[in-house]
């Protein structure tokens, strides 16, 4: 199961959209700046200040392509990348630029036609690829018509040769493609694979640690877990809050097991489970502290809350019926104190189970606190 949001996967779906569109941005920037070198050999045959106009022409439709994928209007589209528009806009600039070159530079240059095909390698769909591998080599094709049109001598041994070439380049090129295709979907589908397996051992380390943390039989969280929890808690506790702490135990329960037997004990105990989390708050902390007794931890209380908090709870558990028994008389009793910062857990549970004895001591049935060290 994916922890990552709708809104994170298409921000970084954006910020990869970008790195490709920096890729091929400095593709232009190379072939500008060989033109520039071209030209500054004597290879350029048109007037000078067209290298710029070209430029300023390019920069324009990169920033198209730039305040598209800024928008985020393409990610809904098959090809967010727009990789084939992209592939064809190159082309098309290359082959407006080595018109105005001699014939050695153009053959020099003849290796962008099959580089730029490979920005969509692996984005590009087979046909969608074939389709830009023609498109470059028709390019080239023209380039050679235009040349021939203009009446200037072009030996046919080098450009029938410089066409084969560039031929079975982009033949091997798409060929190449399908084993690279085949190599990243296996990678994929291994990386999908890992990714369901990890899922899977994310999802058995929480059944582990639940199963670390709970009790079996009342479903609350045990000991352990609670003393860790109270813990932490007591640690991020400001002067501005307190925190109240009661040890619950249920009246009677030695002589409910040895009447009716331990099955029905452990009934009594689910019903205490059920009627707690009835009674209790969402964040306030119930545990299983041992045998029929329990503790818990109420955030952020005054006296008077924590006081009302296990007057219910008591009210609401001596009138349950637990199921499939006949129980008169369920009780519980309740020490209660509060935590308060600079106060310690293992002071403050000592002062509880001493209200918890004054509680048993007068009858129980009934709920007793002891606020010495809380300044009260």
């Amino acid at each position: 199961m994916s922890t990552t949001s709708p809104r994170h996967e298409q921000d970084a779906r954006r910020r990869l959209l970008l790195k490709r569109f920096a890729m091929a941005s400095a593709i232009y920037a190379m072939t500008f700046l060989l033109i520039l070198v071209a030209a500054a050999i004597g290879h350029y045959q048109a007037p000078i200040h067209m290298i710029p106009i070209g430029g300023a022409l390019i920069i324009a439709s990169q920033l198209g392509f730039l305040l598209l994928f800024r928008s985020g209007r393409n990610l809904k589209a098959k090809d967010p990348c727009r990789t084939e528009v992209q592939v064809l806009v190159g082309l098309a600039w290359l082959t407006y630029f080595l018109v105005d070159l001699s014939l050695e530079a153009q053959a020099t240059l003849l290796v962008f036609y099959v580089l730029i095909p490979l920005f969509g390698i692996l984005q590009l769909r087979p046909w969608a690829f074939v389709r830009c591998c023609g498109y470059a080599f028709l390019c080239f094709s023209l380039l050679v018509l235009w040349e021939t049109s203009r009446g200037e001598p072009v030996p046919p041994g080098p450009v029938i040769l410089q066409l084969l070439t560039l031929a079975g380049a982009l033949l091997w090129l798409c060929l190449f493609r399908r084993h690279i295709q085949a190599t990243y979907q296996r990678m994929r589908q291994k990386r999908n694979d890992l990714l369901a397996h990890q899922n899977t051992l994310r999802g058995m380390m929480r059944q582990l640690e639940d199963l670390a943390a709970t009790d079996e039989l009342t479903g609350m969280y045990n000991r352990r877990y609670f003393m860790r929890l109270a813990e932490t808690e007591l640690a991020n506790l400001t002067p501005d809050r307190q925190l109240g702490l009661a040890l619950i135990d249920l009246d009677h329960f030695k002589r409910i097991n040895d009447l009716h037997g331990h099955a029905a004990g452990d009934r009594v105990l689910q019903t205490f489970a059920a009627v707690a989390k009835a009674c209790l708050r969402e964040g306030d902390v119930l545990a299983r502290y041992g045998g029929e007794e329990f503790v818990l931890l109420l955030l952020n209380v005054d006296i008077d809350q924590i006081a009302v908090c296990c007057e219910r709870l008591r009210e609401a558990f001596a009138v349950a019926s637990p199921v499939g028994m006949r129980l008169s008389d369920l009780s519980l009793s309740i020490g209660m104190t509060l935590l308060q910062d600079g106060d310690t857990l293992q002071l403050a549970l000592e002062r509880a189970d001493q209200a918890l004895y004054r509680a048993k001591r007068n009858g129980r049935n009934r709920c007793e606190a002891s606020w010495e060290s809380a300044g009260v």
